[in-house]
């Protein structure tokens, strides 16, 4: 169950997205990648951006594009592979910052 803010922030986010979209291009060229693709993308920058609003919004449209939990897991681990990269990248500015104000 989830809590109040976290419904509120979902609406939030809905009503923002809701704005967002008037504002694009209503015809857009998607020629190269096929929806269930874009929603398998949608769904890993949805976790790695940590959006609960567009982690439902996107499994849901993975499925109804045919995703299968195998690929749509698959999505997901290939978000906490890029995640643990850039931990791995930045965690070196960590102990350069330590560095530069030890010393």
């Amino acid at each position: 169950m989830r809590s109040r803010t976290s419904a509120s922030v979902e609406r939030r986010a809905r009503a923002a997205l809701r704005v967002t979209k008037a504002r694009m291009p209503k015809a857009r060229a998607w020629a190269h990648l096929t929806e269930k693709t874009r929603e398998l993308i949608c769904i890993a920058v949805a976790v790695t951006t940590r959006c609960d609003a567009g982690i439902g919004n996107h499994e849901k449209k993975a499925v109804k594009a045919g995703a299968t939990r195998e690929e749509i897991s698959e999505a997901r681990g290939v978000a906490v592979a890029m995640n643990a990269g850039a931990a791995l990248a930045f965690s070196g500015r960590a102990l350069d910052a330590y560095d530069e104000f030890s010393s």
